[in-house]
């Protein structure tokens, strides 16, 4: 009985979609082969999206009766990222204790006028499933929020609170100085030295102005800063005209409206300032050596510990991201790549760029060589990091040195396409995180005003040539270097020496003869 009925199905099925239709599988059963390119019959004709040459959510910009900027980029989702960016960071501490941007990060989002502790607002946030975030870096201090949308006027009304309304009560100061030490303490002892070393080639390339002032709160000047030199710092820089409210994944109409809610007659808690207080010292370039002789023998111990690594870090002085320059300094950049010894990968980890294949492919000996990009608005500073063994220092510095006078050299074809496509890749596949989108668009119209799209930008990396490139390696090689050592450096050459290395036409140190050895 159980046979005849699979017999009638089967049939069914033949005389229903016909016998080339029919398909039988190893255990008996069968099933029908529709054509994927067919439209089924009985189905509603789909509607598509159209194009129409312009792109449909583009960034949108309006500027509020008080200077404040509001931004959207409209984003398909339920959930949307909201934040303020506030021109002030680390560089704007010339007048004031340094590690007040450092102190405000850690403060975010504590206790305001509206909600009595962090908790609160994070309770506020977890009802629309919301995070919080703040960073500051040496020009910009963002403060974020991820929600649902249907949250957008408590993420609002939060955000403002946040920003002008802190209590910074001396119960929260002191815990921040706990975190701070606790900070401080940690950088110095983690086995990755790359936040330590870039600190110190800031330092070395723009001695004691703008960018070279230091990020973190130095020791000496954590128990100095109080609510009365936060107060005085944030009536500064803490104003309207300096600040973008920017969102993706909402209606700009929306947070415009919630922006003039919100942020318009807000008042702050320490009054209003004046920008004749404001500092707009221009980054002014000066090259240098920052050395810290450091026993990094016990930096990582356990079974498979890191062998001691002496770190140095070289820059030249490239340019700031509002010239034309950037975006083949971008180019270059990539172009040199790099990374560690352990990594593993193909081309799209960067194996092919020029500090894999002419430095770490060719000196076993060397645990790392990776090229850097630093861009601010007014300057900008391309640097290479490299460890090895305390011993093999100066060979080390040697090759480095050799790299930089290379890339003065022609560029092969292959490489800047491969460079070039690596460059836009990145870029577009960066780009499709929703938090990127929310930082690319706030901190383009919190310097310029406006903002390139990601296809305006990939148009200006295709036109980049090999002429580019060598024109602004050899303004580059123009100027003093920057270095910075950390670890044993007692086989580290002496400024001059590198110096003269990155004026020479190889990129070798002078010979030292020793007497004695």
């Amino acid at each position: 009985m159980a046979t005849h009925m699979s017999r009638c199905r089967s049939w069914s099925r033949v005389q229903r979609f016909g016998i080339a239709a029919y398909r039988k599988y190893s255990s008996g059963g069968g099933y029908p082969n529709i054509s994927l390119s067919t439209p089924l019959t009985g189905i509603p004709k789909p509607v598509f999206a159209s194009v129409d040459g312009q792109e449909k959510y583009e960034t949108k910009i309006t500027t509020l009766e008080n200077g404040l900027k509001v931004a959207s980029q409209n984003k398909f989702g339920q959930f949307c990222t909201v934040g303020i960016l506030v021109n002030s960071g680390s560089r704007h501490e010339a007048k004031y204790p340094s590690g007040i941007a450092h102190f405000l990060e850690k403060l975010a989002f504590s206790s305001t006028a509206q909600y009595g502790s962090k908790d609160e607002i994070l309770l506020t946030l977890e009802k629309h499933g919301g995070i919080c975030d703040c960073q500051t870096s040496r020009d910009t201090t963002m403060y974020a929020v991820s929600a649902e949308v249907k949250g957008l006027d408590t993420v609002v009304s939060l955000l403002s609170d946040a920003v002008l309304q802190p209590r910074l009560l001396d119960e929260e100061i002191e815990m921040t100085r706990m975190a701070v030490r606790f900070e401080l303490e940690d950088l110095s002892m983690r086995p990755d030295p790359e936040p330590l070393l870039t600190e110190m080639i800031h330092a070395a390339a723009y001695r004691g102005n703008t960018v070279g002032l230091p990020r973190f709160c130095p020791a000496e000047n954590v128990d100095k800063i109080d609510r009365k030199v936060l107060h005085k710092y944030l009536r500064s820089y803490y104003c309207p005209e300096r600040m973008v409210l920017a969102g993706v994944g909402i209606e700009h109409e929306q947070l415009v409206e919630c922006a003039r809610r919100y942020l318009l007659g807000a008042r702050p808690v320490w009054g209003e300032g004046s920008a004749a207080d404001v500092d707009l010292s221009v980054a002014q370039y000066t090259g240098g050596i920052v050395k810290t002789e450091k026993d990094m023998s016990d930096v990582s111990l356990g079974p498979t510990p890191i062998p001691e690594l002496t770190h140095i870090m070289i820059g030249l002085e490239s340019c700031s991201f509002l010239e034309d320059d950037f975006i083949p300094f971008a180019v270059l950049n990539m172009m040199m790549g790099g990374g560690g010894s352990f990594s593993a990968g193909g081309p799209g980890k960067g194996m092919f760029t020029r500090l894999y294949l002419n430095v770490l492919n060719r000196h076993h000996w060397m645990y790392n060589a990776t090229s850097y990009h630093h861009s601010y608005e007014d300057s900008g500073l391309l640097c290479i990091h490299a460890s090895s063994d305390p011993r093999q220092v100066r060979e080390m510095v040697e090759i480095i040195t050799r790299e930089f006078i290379q890339m003065g050299g022609s560029a092969g074809e292959m490489e800047l396409e491969r460079a070039k496509t690596q460059l836009k890749s990145m870029l577009m596949m960066n780009l499709e995180s929703r938090p990127v989108i929310f930082e690319d668009v706030g901190r383009q119209v919190l310097s310029t005003g406006n903002r390139k799209l990601p296809h305006e930008l990939c148009q200006l990396i295709s036109k980049v040539t090999a002429s580019d490139i060598k024109r602004v390696t050899t303004k580059m090689l123009r100027s003093k270097p920057a270095v910075a050592a950390l670890g044993d450096l007692a086989e580290l050459p002496s400024y001059e020496h590198i110096q003269a290395a990155l004026s020479s036409k190889d990129g070798r140190l002078p010979r030292m003869y020793r007497l004695f050895r």
